[in-house]
């Protein structure tokens, strides 16, 4: 699936010009192996927000990474199938109209892929209301792109993993291969200048 231009993440970019802190992951990890799955929920993590490509699956794949199956097992145990969603830039987007893409991931990785209208990082509202009572700062976004997955969950108050190490970019976007490497740069530059993710999103 191709996926259109994505005019949120454009204009989200110059969000991160004004308040650089929204590019900034709460948690680093290797990939999905490294997440600590009981650890988090520990800490009050009730729901897990996946992106898919290069996060659970090779770029434009259904299926699971097979390296990563055990950890995808660890996770659908520790937080339920319920609780978890995967949000992605194509499926369940006005991309995939009918939602077969949708449908189809639903299948091969056993949880729900999120319908919303609005690409991320401009599609929070879709997810709360997807994990409805469970609040913000009870969400964990977990993506390989700084610029889309963890705007995106910094922007909600949501806690942020970013999979720094990516499954392949045999097949992946090309675009989107350029601007990961960019953003390996940009969360190094700010790494070195101690500037720290925003708070988690407390209601009270």
């Amino acid at each position: 699936m191709v996926q259109s231009f994505n005019f949120a993440g454009i204009v989200n970019t110059f969000r991160v010009l004004l308040n650089p802190s929204l590019a900034v992951p709460h948690i680093v990890v290797n990939d999905l192996r490294s997440i600590p799955f009981r650890q988090l929920k520990q800490d009050g993590i009730r729901a897990m927000a996946y992106d898919k490509d290069n996060c659970l699956t090779a770029p434009y794949v259904t299926s699971i990474h097979p390296p990563f199956k055990e950890a995808w097992a660890e996770c659908k145990a520790t937080f339920g199938v319920q609780n978890i969603v995967i949000v992605s830039n194509s499926a369940g987007t006005p991309d995939d109209p009918n939602g077969k893409e949708a449908d189809n991931l639903e299948k091969a990785l056993g949880v729900s892929v999120l319908r919303h209208a609005e690409k991320k990082p401009a599609c929070g509202a879709a997810l709360a209301a997807h994990l409805a009572p469970l609040q913000a700062h009870q969400v964990a976004v977990v993506g390989d792109r700084i610029l889309t997955d963890i705007v995106f969950g910094n922007l909600n108050g949501n806690k942020t993993i970013w999979t720094r190490e990516i499954v392949t970019e045999q097949g992946d976007n090309k675009m989107a291969a350029k601007l990961r490497r960019l953003e390996h740069k940009i969360v190094d530059w700010l790494a070195r200048r101690n500037v720290k993710p925003p708070p988690l999103r407390k209601e009270d």
